[in-house]
């Protein structure tokens, strides 16, 4: 199938299939994935949870308004950002580019000089908000690797984030929850499995300008 065909063949799944799990292999091609997604000046203020461990993601199906994915599923993945931004983040990616490129200090630090003055004008709010937009394009890239590697999945911003995060523990590595998302295979009769998929139109959805 080429691409579109494996976006179709996704959806958000309702019911997983309780006795199948997603191989070492599929979980390593999603937390690749995760961290090979682009963020804004490639700062990756993202952190990523994996979660196989049946207990705890029964405990936070309460958390969860009860949906049952979230225990149901092979694995749960939750998408964090610290909950305050150091600029010793930025400092941290300067000397990666450094080690990783070996780019010398008269190239690099005019634009670390910039970004640093950037980041530090910024509220912690401010840094919050941009942070955990960044959560959304990781989610997005998973969606799609999810859909290449025909892995279920179900997207969910229904959660309580303060309770997640107590549960795992979080505030301990100064992170917060933003996004949930369980993984794993669609039960046979999940009930959205054989729905057609519903999108507007190409000409509702996409202005063309010449």
């Amino acid at each position: 199938m080429n691409i579109i065909d494996d976006l179709k063949w996704r959806y958000a799944v309702k019911k997983f299939d309780t006795n199948k799990e997603l191989s070492e292999n599929q979980i390593q091609v999603l937390k690749e994935a995760f961290n090979l997604t682009a963020t804004s000046y490639g700062l990756q203020p993202i952190k990523l949870v994996v979660i196989k461990n049946k207990a705890i993601q029964k405990k936070l199906v309460a958390h969860s308004f009860n949906q049952p994915q979230v225990s149901e599923a092979s694995h749960l993945l939750v998408l964090c950002i610290p909950k305050v931004y150091k600029i010793e983040e930025v400092n941290n990616y300067f000397n990666l580019v450094q080690k990783i490129r070996k780019t010398p200090d008269e190239t690099i630090n005019p634009f670390k000089g910039f970004l640093t003055e950037e980041i530090s004008k910024k509220t912690q709010e401010e840094l919050f908000i941009w942070n955990r937009n960044q959560t959304y394009l990781a989610l997005g890239n998973l969606l799609t690797v999810c859909a290449l590697e025909k892995i279920d999945s179900c997207p969910m911003e229904g959660f309580n984030s303060e309770k997640y995060d107590e549960v795992l523990n979080l505030t301990a590595h100064n992170l917060t929850s933003t996004l949930v998302l369980p993984v794993g295979f669609r039960a046979d009769d999940c009930y959205m499995k054989n729905l057609a998929k519903v999108r507007k139109n190409l000409t509702d959805s996409v202005i063309e300008i010449s």
